[in-house]
């Protein structure tokens, strides 16, 4: 539909750069355009005029004829299309017949993207800070895959560097047994580690001397570490299991050990480092120099990105990275794309950073270093715990099987946390608040759960098929009418959300068509009243739509709440 529109626009204004915005205010159709002005402004021509010659020649376009009922201009020059009856009816028919796969497409067949996510260090506690790059990495895979694009997640596990120096010496200056350690025995030892190099910076030389002894492959630091990361696996393990998180593959800096000489080496060739303080440095036009190799030879956080770069090219072949990380390592990713591309490594493909917001204190950022943080595991076992107090509290889970209501449980409780924070712009910093991170009610998961579930209910009452005979229907009502307009949206919201890295979109929609469905159940009779089989229709649509985008975010839809 919305294909066609911008076909017609381009043969009546020979423009081929047009753009269609939905409309904030229902009244000014189901798309708009600023095209005219664009165009009178150009050839110093009055906007409204100009705007009405071009609805006149789009009025004769047979074609457009079949999918609008309305276009109008209106001051001081937007162009305003109202799509059909007819057209938003049959819409309701794709939605009901393509159920779970409405709004999908293969816009990215043949595509490969690739996206980095989640990403937490090993040998520390998963923090609720962990959460942004999680969900939002998750949720922009779910987007991809359902736009037809081969998707391939990888989780980049951060268990090298000088770090694991800090808790090599540590754990053998103590002789601690590693294997009886767990991760948060493990994080206690890291920040007591920093509260001690504070008072005496001479532990740092003791910890880059066992990070280099773990670079050079000797057997005890090699054998501790390896221990380190297979209780920090197992932890974090559990919790996406929680989460509901899944990857392709979990290669951690690690991975990347034997391939950083070769990088090292092209750019060594390509005599783009220099010698600086005994270090060796990569400079920049406009940035700060990144630093390739310490004093010491040890290699960098950007040494290993570089790596991973190359060989993410070399294997997948993707047309496009997505780096889900924090905005604080802007300047890092700047200086890892700028070298890749000085590389010649860049041949068309994009490397993006989703530069997420942090979740932090109001007087402050947290710190694992300081031991200042919160683990994201009592902030879930809160949710379920409140998510259980929604469900006890409903006449619905009465002779539920307890089995059934822990379900539902986690369902509403993960869903809460998990929308909270979705429904926030990627680029927004969030302030931990216990009550605010716990919403179950308004613009929540909850509430679209909840009405999910009201659709089921409905359904299942009205124990029989859904009528199929558009002729049967009278014209619908303005409720009616607001409800099927905002169905037709699902598809380009889906497009939207994903070109913009941006599943804020998403929430912004689900909860505009949770409200008008249920200001629609509030105001009209559906069992048994006018337009039956319109209304059960509706109803499916709605459900189905909520269930899709739902499963987008991450977030599970219980048949009953």
């Amino acid at each position: 539909m919305k294909n066609q529109i911008l076909f017609g626009l381009s043969k009546a204004t020979g423009e081929k750069h047009i753009y269609l915005e939905t409309p904030e205010r229902e009244g000014h159709g189901d798309y708009s355009t600023n095209i005219a002005m664009i165009i009178a402004k150009k050839e110093d021509l009055k906007p409204i005029k100009y705007a009405r010659e071009v609805v006149a020649k789009l009025l004769k376009d047979n074609d457009l004829a079949k999918i609008v009922s309305k276009i109008e201009a209106v001051e001081p020059g937007f162009i305003n299309f109202f799509l059909s009856e007819k057209v938003l009816l049959s819409n309701l028919k794709a939605i009901t017949s393509e159920k779970d796969r409405y709004g999908s497409s293969q816009e990215g067949k043949g595509e490969t993207v690739v996206v980095d996510y989640s990403s937490p260090n090993i040998a520390k506690r998963f923090g609720i800070g962990h959460l942004r790059s999680t969900i939002i990495g998750q949720s922009l895979c779910n987007l991809y895959g359902f736009l037809g694009y081969k998707v391939v997640g990888d989780n980049h596990l951060g268990d090298w560097g000088t770090q694991f120096g800090t808790l090599l010496y540590q754990i053998t200056s103590k002789n601690l047994n590693a294997q009886e350690l767990s991760i948060d025995d493990l994080e206690e030892l890291y920040v007591k580690f920093n509260k001690e190099a504070d008072e005496n910076p001479e532990l740092w030389d003791e910890a880059r001397k066992w990070f280099r002894k773990l670079e050079e492959d000797e057997s005890e630091a090699r054998k501790i570490w390896e221990t380190i990361v297979k209780t920090s696996k197992s932890e974090f393990g559990r919790i996406y299991k929680i989460l509901g998180v899944s990857f392709d593959h979990e290669h951690g800096e690690s991975f990347y050990e034997d391939k950083m000489q070769e990088a090292i080496d092209e750019i060594r060739k390509k005599k783009l480092s220099k010698k600086s303080r005994e270090a060796e440095i990569v400079e920049f036009e406009g940035i700060p120099p990144a630093i390739l190799l310490k004093s010491d030879g040890a290699t960098t956080y950007f040494t290993r990105d570089l790596a991973t770069i190359k060989y993410r090219l070399g294997e997948w072949s993707p047309g496009k990275i997505i780096y889900e990380v924090g905005s604080e390592q802007k300047l890092h990713f700047r200086q890892v794309f700028a070298t890749a591309k000085l590389l010649g490594w860049i041949k068309g493909e994009e490397l993006v950073h989703i530069a997420h917001g942090l979740i932090r204190f109001k007087d402050g950022k947290m710190s694992t270093r300081k031991g200042q943080g919160i683990k994201l595991e009592e902030v879930l076992e809160e949710s379920i715990k409140r998510g259980r107090k929604v469900i006890n509290k409903s006449d619905t889970s009465r002779g539920l099987p307890k089995k059934e209501i822990e379900k539902v449980a986690n369902a509403v409780g993960i869903g809460a946390i998990k929308y909270f924070d979705l429904s926030h712009h990627y680029s927004s910093d969030i302030i931990f608040d216990w009550e605010k991170l716990f919403v179950l009610e308004g613009n929540s998961a909850p509430y679209l759960q909840y009405t999910i579930a009201r659709t089921n209910s409905i359904l299942q009452k009205a124990k029989k098929d859904l009528v199929e005979n558009n002729k049967e229907k009278q014209k619908l009502n303005n409720e009616e009418l607001l409800l099927v307009r905002t169905l037709a949206r699902f598809p380009e919201v889906i497009i939207d959300a994903t070109k913009n890295y941006s599943p804020n979109l998403i929430c912004n929609y689900l909860f505009d068509l949770a409200q008008k469905y249920n200001n629609f159940y509030n105001q009209h009779r559906i069992i048994e009243g006018e337009n039956e089989g319109l209304r059960l229709e509706l109803t499916e649509s709605t459900g189905c739509v909520l269930k899709n985008g739902l499963t987008l975010l991450g977030i599970e839809s219980p048949e009953k709440m």
